[in-house]
């Protein structure tokens, strides 16, 4: 099996910086597009930043020049780096891959080759608040 797991939430004061960290587990072979999204109460989920296998990456208009998105395919992980926060920045952020692809482990066989569409890590918050 395979799963993400975000890390690096918490309170902030407005104009302070975050860094959030997503590590995918699980023998896996390749990660596609990765990407952050947020959900504030009340909104829907919104796009935030993601950035291809090759590093190419996009952001929502909210977030340009302020957040910056990469990636560390040796060690499986994304980072979101949030600078200049504002308190409508608050939300929980969530990591996503579009496509992973990793093997399966079954007892005294060799592991079988499967691709997962659509992960979700668990959500990590991010409070912006004097």
């Amino acid at each position: 099996q395979v799963q993400l797991v975000e890390s690096g939430g918490g309170l902030v004061q407005p104009g302070g910086s975050l860094r959030l960290s997503c590590a995918a587990s699980g023998i896996i072979t390749s990660i596609n597009v990765m990407a952050w999204y947020r959900q504030a109460p009340g909104n829907q989920r919104e796009l935030v930043a993601s950035i291809t296998s090759d590093g190419s990456a996009s952001y929502a208009d909210s977030v340009k020049g302020r957040f910056t998105i990469s990636r560390d395919n040796a060690k499986k992980t994304t980072y979101l780096q949030m600078n200049s926060l504002k308190p409508e920045d608050t939300a929980v952020y969530y990591c996503s891959v579009d496509r992973i692809d990793y093997k399966d482990p079954i007892p005294n066989k060799d592991p079988i080759p499967k691709m997962w569409f659509n992960l979700w890590g668990q959500g990590t918050q991010v409070t912006v608040s004097s």
